[in-house]
């Protein structure tokens, strides 16, 4: 299975407040999602905003599977379009948090139990049992504490990144991937594949993880 996180940050690499990103970076991550089987959005990604993890033209195919990873179980639904457009999502979360939430979001999203990680839930076996639905390619949405996850248990193989113009400098804002500890010794290496100005004085950046870094 092939992993991909997918992300917008400044030239400092905050990623808050969104929505600073143009309509081409937005394309590129439609077409990111057309070319995937399933995303994955970090809970706090859903509280914050209120995605769909729509592809081109605004679809929401049927055999897509729209997923949100949450460790403490709290899934806003409240005016939610997760919930009422498109396919049923899944959510993934602890054991203890099930029977809650399925109280809460009735028959809104199918609740899938995961164990846990080295960094909150299982990335792993999250990617497994996407992968017994027959999904081949995973996108990662964040945010900063997903993006750290998946890296540190070594579940990515790529990383699409915008680069859009603009400097945060502000202490503590979220950064692309946010965590206790280095990824490696002390950074994580990456290769290069491709890298795309485009009019919008936004850098489209294509990466693949040096595993064997």
């Amino acid at each position: 299975m092939k992993v991909i996180i997918v992300g917008a940050t400044t030239i400092c690499g905050r990623i808050s407040p969104v929505g600073y990103g143009s309509l081409l970076d937005r394309r590129r991550l439609e077409e990111a999602r057309d070319k995937t089987g399933a995303s994955i959005m970090g809970a706090n990604t859903l509280r914050t905003e209120n995605p769909e993890m729509r592809g081109t033209n605004g679809s929401l195919p049927s055999d897509r599977i729209r997923a949100v990873i949450s460790r403490s179980g709290l899934i806003p639904d409240k005016d939610k379009k997760l919930f009422y457009h498109g396919p049923k999502p899944v959510i993934f979360t602890a054991n203890n948090n099930i029977s809650l939430l399925q109280e809460k979001l009735a028959n809104k999203a199918e609740l899938i139990s995961l164990p846990a990680g080295p960094y909150g839930l299982s990335l792993q076996a999250a990617l497994d049992f996407l992968a017994g639905r027959g999904v081949k390619s995973v996108l990662i949405e964040g945010g900063a504490q997903l993006n750290y996850a998946a890296l540190a248990e070594g579940v990515v193989d790529e990383i699409l990144l915008t680069i859009i113009p603009y400097v945060s400098g502000a202490h503590g804002s979220t950064a692309f991937a946010d965590g206790p500890n280095d990824l490696g010794n002390p950074f994580l290496e990456l290769e290069l594949l491709s890298s795309e100005p485009v009019s919008t004085g936004e850098l489209f950046l294509h990466y693949r993880i040096n595993k064997a870094g």
